[in-house]
């Protein structure tokens, strides 16, 4: 059996090859660390459209462990694109979900080939799901799978839906940035006031502020006034 591939390192090789990559630097946010649990985050923005979060967690002695990648693009018209790993004792689950802020629609042929990778690992369980939120705005070709021994698939699957999707923004058209960072902006406000177990667990460590600064700021690119984007369209 292969080892995880780190979500950093497959969604960074992937954008290198279309994209220049600049790395921000986030101060004391890049580290966190409280009561056994650490929170290491990096931001990159890609060219001038829009930006890439990864930010890995580990807890219980390293019994618990998670990734996530946020790809937060306002310059061209794709979904927000989230991704997130985890592991423990034993259990892998990997989610890649798709998000429509967008300002036209996604197009049919560009959605199948993301189902096309869902489809492709369907006799892996799904992953349990609560009633969530944003369920008018996901993606039906978004992949939640879980189980153990399948860090093999959960790679490859990893892998192809980030290619893709860097495929999709390589192409994908301009669009107005201050539209499209109001629109995510939106989504990431409305996702840190409902919450759930990740977002709980950073308030309760962090604090409000702090954790307001990670999700909404680090995570999807959606700082104070002072960032606001200005719609050059």
């Amino acid at each position: 059996m292969k080892k995880h591939i780190s979500l950093e390192k497959i969604a960074i090789k992937a954008l290198e090859k279309k994209f220049v990559l600049t790395g921000q630097n986030i101060g004391e946010d890049a580290k966190m660390s409280k009561k056994g649990v650490t929170f290491e985050t990096k931001v990159y923005n890609i060219d001038d459209i829009g930006q890439i979060c990864t930010l890995k967690m580990k807890a219980l002695l390293g019994l618990l462990k998670m990734e996530t990648i946020v790809l937060s693009v306002k310059g061209r018209d794709i979904p927000l694109f989230n991704m997130d790993w985890v592991s423990a004792l034993g259990k892998e689950t990997l989610i890649c979900e798709l998000y429509d802020v967008q300002l036209s629609t996604f197009s049919a042929e560009a959605q199948e080939k993301f189902d096309a990778i869902r489809r492709r690992d369907d006799d892996i369980p799904e992953t349990e799901q609560d009633e969530y939120w944003y369920k008018d705005i996901l993606y039906p070709c978004s992949y939640h799978k879980t189980g153990k021994k399948i860090t093999n698939r959960l790679n490859d699957a990893s892998i192809d839906y980030f290619k893709t999707i860097v495929n999709e923004l390589s192409a994908a058209q301009e669009c107005s940035s201050k539209v499209k960072y109001d629109k995510i902006r939106n989504f990431a406000e409305t996702l840190f006031n409902n919450g759930g177990p990740a977002v709980d667990m950073v308030k309760e460590l962090f604090g409000t502020e702090k954790a307001h600064r990670l999700i909404v700021g680090h995570m999807y690119g959606c700082y104070d006034s002072a960032h606001l984007l200005q719609d050059d369209q």
